[in-house]
């Protein structure tokens, strides 16, 4: 519905329309710089998808180009169940055989039966020492600096609640109850395995007596000072094995740097030795590069089509003729395409199989690729990861993108610097759409201000006439 206004009816004039075509024209400066913000929000977008793209890039090639990656190791074993193998930095090529005579043992008692967990179990005090037994359990020598862990039991105490103040102790034993057709009794064992992480147990009745097996007493674990109604049902003992003949020993199942970098995890004992196998992750080295090759797919990919111009359809990208987007594919390109003096086997990328194509991208030659890590992975790791303090174009070829990608996305970077431009051109366009806006408001203004008057004017002369006609006509009639 259009609007309703007075203006032009005393000068019979069109005043909207007039005003509404001079205002079009007056506008035009406003219309230019709303187009032009557009052109420079769009790409500020465009700068924000190569920056996320260059992100990808840079971090794909932090892996390619790390010594992690290269150094990388497998493990295998031909009884998994028996010797489980991992890897870690420092562990180097080779093979290892494995036997496992013992595995660490954890020691563990269990008293006389119980009616019940309810059943009451004495008053007094529980003490628990951790340390070592000798093989006949006669003698204990507790740990150097070892402290005594002390159970206060009272009368209203029964089994259940005494496991709970065991378990609360927190450190050297945990306790449990078990149901057997005897009965309720409660084991204890040790926390961790191996011969000086076992226990003793003595206890003060609060009858005062100490080695009759009624009260407490009866839970007390001392074979050398009395007879005891809590039974050994497990010795503690340290793991035991062979490395390539070699015996070794540990507290736990686990053996830690024996081999350095290489974790071996004893699940049960042999009977002829497990073959252990330590090799380069090669797996890992190419999927850092499928990695690479993908992100910088990516990356040229999105430059071709935002700064290239489309015959077809008449349309420019909109960073053509960008000089910032434009130096950054150009240099991409020389960066891929460079040799490198790091390796003295492989000195560009084509020649471990990453060719560049047609259009720009990267092709792998898996074939290719894997001849290369398996004949020479000393060189084809310089290729990528070596690194030049003083020349960086001396270093490996992956280490030389690193650097770019990390110099473009740095503060005075050239993507981080041209965002920033447009950015600040953005908030000059504001500033000066809004003073533009301002003029035209005030030029409206003006204009509907100097019609009104002219309205009013004309309509008082028309009036006027109107009055004279009326008078002529009057006195012509007299």
């Amino acid at each position: 519905m259009a609007s309703v206004t007075s203006i032009g009816i005393g000068s019979g004039l069109k005043v909207d329309d007039i005003i509404t075509g001079l205002m079009k024209i007056e506008s035009r400066p406003v219309t230019q710089l709303e187009s032009r913000a557009a052109d420079i929000n769009a790409k500020i977008s465009a700068y924000g998808s190569l920056t996320s793209a260059m992100e990808d890039f840079r971090s794909a090639s932090v892996t390619l180009a790390g010594l992690g990656t290269f150094n990388s190791m497998n493990g295998s074993s031909t009884n998994a169940n028996a010797v489980a193998v991992s890897t870690a930095t420092g562990a180097s090529a080779g093979s290892y055989a494995v036997e496992v005579q013992q595995l660490a043992t954890a020691q563990s008692v269990s008293s006389k039966p119980y009616t019940a967990a309810t059943s009451p179990v004495g008053s007094g005090t529980l003490n628990i020492d951790i340390g070592s037994w000798n093989a006949g359990n006669t003698n204990f020598t507790p740990n150097s600096g070892g402290k005594t862990l002390s159970v206060e039991v009272t009368a209203a105490d029964t089994l259940s609640t005494l496991r709970d103040k065991i378990n609360g102790l927190g450190a050297g034993v945990n306790a449990s109850i078990l149901n057997d057709a005897s009965g309720a009794r409660l084991v204890i064992n040790s926390r961790e395995t191996g011969t000086t992480n076992g226990f003793r147990i003595t206890a003060t009745d609060g009858d005062g007596t100490n080695t009759d097996n009624l009260g407490l007493s009866a839970l007390a674990f001392d074979p050398p000072n009395a007879a005891s109604a809590t039974t050994l049902r497990q010795s503690g003992g340290d793991a035991q094995a062979k490395v390539n003949g070699l015996p070794v020993t540990s507290a736990s199942n686990t053996l830690a740097n024996v081999v350095e970098g290489v974790t071996l995890t004893l699940g049960a004992t042999t009977t002829s030795p497990v073959s252990v196998a330590v090799s380069p992750d090669t797996e890992k080295v190419k999927k850092a590069l499928t990695d690479f090759t993908k992100a910088y797919n990516t990356l040229t990919t999105l430059l071709s089509k935002q700064t290239k111009y489309d015959d077809a359809t008449k349309t420019a990208g909109m960073l053509q003729g960008d000089s910032t987007a434009v130096s950054l594919q150009r240099q991409l390109r020389n960066l891929v395409g460079a040799s490198s003096p790091a390796s003295s086997v492989y000195q560009t990328l084509s020649s471990v199989g990453v060719s560049l194509q047609a259009d720009g991208t990267l092709s792998v030659d898996d074939a290719k690729f894997s001849k290369a890590l398996t004949a020479n992975l000393g060189e084809v790791r310089k290729l990528f990861t070596a690194t030049d303090l003083t020349n960086n174009s001396r270093s490996g070829i992956g280490t030389q993108l690193r650097k770019f990608s990390d110099s473009v996305l740095s503060v005075e970077g050239s993507l981080t610097s041209r965002t920033e431009a447009l950015n600040k051109s953005l908030t000059r366009n504001e500033t000066e759409t809004k003073k533009a806006q301002d003029r035209v408001d005030d030029v409206e203004k003006r204009l509907r201000a100097q019609y009104s008057a002219l309205d009013t004017k004309m309509s008082n002369l028309n009036s006027l006439n109107t009055y004279i006609s009326n008078q002529i006509a009057a006195w012509n009639k007299a």
